[in-house]
């Protein structure tokens, strides 16, 4: 985490500050874990799935793509993933939409 932090870090441009939203996950929330100065990190609430981006843009895929599915292999699982995330990114937008908060934004 802290390798990840320090890739974020060196791309933030000088003068600004990242913040970055994290779920709970013990390696995003341990007090050993060293953060740059130009990072902020905000830990989302526990069992709020709506505010975390990953799970609006997981959910969507269940509903189009995923749900009431029988797979025979794991070969098949991951084919029907990929193909669920091929079509869900090639929706000019779809990632915009459910991803993006308008209270969350700073100043357009």
């Amino acid at each position: 985490m802290e390798i990840h932090l320090k890739e974020i870090s060196d791309m933030v441009a000088e003068e600004r500050h990242a913040l970055i939203v994290l779920d709970g996950a013990a390696w995003h929330t341990t007090e050993k874990l060293e953060c740059p100065e130009n990072i902020s990190m905000l830990t989302l609430p526990a069992y709020s799935p709506e505010l975390n981006p990953a799970e609006q843009v997981w959910q969507q895929m269940r509903q189009d793509s995923l749900s009431n599915r029988c797979f025979e292999t794991y070969e098949t699982i991951v084919d029907a993933c990929c193909d669920a995330w091929n079509s869900f990114t090639s929706k000019v937008g779809a990632i915009g939409s459910l991803c993006s908060r308008e209270w969350a934004c700073l100043g357009g």
